[in-house]
């Protein structure tokens, strides 16, 4: 099957989506179908089944800056890539984000599924909504990642959707031959944003003992408060943005890894990538984290922006080695029941379905026919990109 991914974010920054985006079409890809990713690129790409589609530039969502590329140059890469490439489905993450999705959306040369990310306050749900809410119905299944992406979704689109998990890559994670020794530590790892309550871990390893050592793998703008702020205390390494191997060396070093989010988090992503390195987690009690965690079986959930219950769950993990382990390794059988070879396999039934229907007609919407109409005479005239 050839099967088109779609990334509405530059798949050269790290994020959770593009994550998703690119573990699944890796996946795919050992499973024998033909998976091409197709997104923005701020740089060579990622992979070599990666289509870039040009550059991204950085837009403000749901207290974070998005790396997307809603520019007319991105669009009409995207129209040639999908013609080009003549994809059995289109699989489009974050379907009505402005950009490469969007644009696919309005083509609609092949079966599409819809998988919505988001959760929280995305400033493109109200702006868009009312006004493309109709190109949500070329979408032959929409796919939630959690009750909360689906309730965003649903809020301004309407419509059904299937509830499907945020996989994991266990075979990126578990460093076996890496051990975690004698040291304590605690690892945070991810874009500095106040919603993602850096300040309040700060705060609360502040107040743990003197032989703990703090590991900050975070940049963005404002961090550099942070930094002026603890200075003075050696017990912290501020590690600015690491690599891929490098956190999953960390995950593997770690005493314990902390998400201490205040609201916002949709799929706790960085808490299944801990669970999958067995790091025991310590997390905020958000719906998001919840899809995944669960309090004292594998992991230790606090209420977001608690200082004292994080200083007692970090110290309890820390100090009691039969609780971490027991933690430890409920986090490991989490992660099996999160593989992403288990959700690439549910997507690929879901595919089949799609393409099985007899219903699809591309020219079944009169303004999805203009679209086309447009980008056939684009594809005629010779194009400087």
């Amino acid at each position: 099957m050839r099967i088109g991914l779609i990334s509405p974010y530059s798949l050269t920054i790290p994020g959770g989506v593009q994550a998703q985006v690119l573990g699944l079409a890796r996946e795919l890809r050992k499973m024998g179908h033909e998976a091409r990713v197709l997104g923005p690129c701020d740089g060579p790409p990622p992979e070599p089944f990666v289509t870039p589609l040009g550059n991204s530039l950085p837009m403000a969502a749901n207290g974070s800056i998005v790396p997307l590329a809603p520019d007319p140059s991105a669009a009409l890469r995207t129209i040639r890539a999908i013609n080009d490439e003549a994809f059995d489905v289109l699989h489009l993450h974050e379907p009505i984000a402005p950009g490469p999705t969007v644009t696919a959306l309005l083509l609609r040369l092949a079966p599409m599924v819809g998988t919505f990310h988001a959760a929280g306050d995305i400033a493109w749900y109200g702006r868009l909504s009312k006004g493309v809410n109709w190109i949500a119905d070329f979408l032959d299944v929409r796919v939630a990642v959690s009750p909360q992406a689906r309730e965003l979704a649903h809020r301004y689109l309407g419509g059904e959707y299937e509830i499907l998990f945020n996989g994991i890559e266990n075979d990126l994670y578990l460093r076996p031959e890496i051990s975690r020794g004698e040291h304590k530590s605690v690892f945070f790892c991810g874009r500095y944003e106040p919603r993602k309550g850096l300040a309040t871990l700060l705060e609360a390893f502040e107040k743990l003992a003197d032989d703990v050592e703090l590991w900050v793998a975070s940049d963005g703008e404002g961090i550099g408060e942070l930094k002026a702020k603890y200075v003075h205390d050696s017990r912290i390494s501020w590690l600015g943005r690491i690599t891929d191997a490098e956190k999953i060396e960390r995950l593997a070093k770690c005493s314990v890894f902390c998400a201490p989010s205040l609201h916002s988090e949709s799929f706790g992503i960085v808490v299944l990538e801990a669970m999958a390195s067995g790091a025991p987690v310590v997390a905020s009690s958000l719906e998001g984290y919840r899809n995944v965690a669960t309090h004292d079986v594998n992991g230790w959930l606090v209420e977001p922006g608690d200082v004292p219950g994080l200083v007692e769950g970090l110290a309890k993990i820390i100090a009691d080695k039969k609780l971490a382990e027991r933690l430890r390794q409920g986090g490991l059988e989490r992660a099996k029941d999160l593989s992403m070879r288990h959700l690439a396999e549910i997507y690929v039934e879901i595919y089949h379905k799609v393409l099985e229907r007899e219903s699809f007609n591309p020219d079944h919407h009169p303004k999805s026919r203009v679209v086309r109409m447009f980008s056939d005479r684009v594809l005629r005239k010779p194009q400087q990109l």
